[in-house]
């Protein structure tokens, strides 16, 4: 199944954190990383007193289902020392399923197309870069969502190869 993951980071090296992330999701049984965009820096979605924030989208081809491809993403998270000590604050590493092909899913751990996905910068632009084309279930297709989304202080700072 092709599935588009958002990285994000704020903490510990954001950077070096998204990189090593990619590597740690590139060694799962059962993914294969397709493309990666490139990082991007944006202020805090949540909380201003925080670092902004580095982001990233992949996409992979996995035969794990969305709730082990979840499983597998929260224990990267725990590698790299996440804890979850505020709504939309801090971390160390964030990985959400974006997408996962052209499935609706809403149950009690999983929501995918991602909730409000459709609504950040730093999710759409990165996206855009990998996927011009994309269709997000249930919203339309990315380029008629883009004008709506304003980069704002969204920023390019690095790229990323494989």
């Amino acid at each position: 199944m092709l599935v588009y993951i958002g990285l994000g980071s704020n903490l510990q090296n954001p950077l070096q954190q998204i990189k090593t992330a990619i590597n740690d999701l590139q060694s799962l049984a059962g993914v294969t990383i397709i493309t990666v965009s490139s990082l991007y820096q944006s202020p805090p979605m949540g909380p201003a007193d925080q670092p902004d924030y580095i982001n990233a989208v992949i996409s992979l081809e996995t035969s794990l289902s969305p709730h082990q491809l979840l499983d597998a993403l929260q224990s990267v998270e725990q590698l790299h020392g996440r804890e979850r000590k505020r709504h939309w604050g801090e971390r160390t590493l964030d990985l959400d399923i974006l997408l996962y092909g052209d499935q609706i899913l809403d149950d009690e751990r999983l929501t995918i197309p991602h909730p409000g996905m459709h609504e950040r910068a730093f999710v759409l632009y990165p996206l855009a870069e990998i996927a011009p084309d994309i269709e997000i279930p249930g919203r339309g297709a990315l380029q008629q969502i883009l004008p709506s989304c304003p980069q704002g202080d969204l920023q390019q700072v690095d790229k990323i190869s494989l």
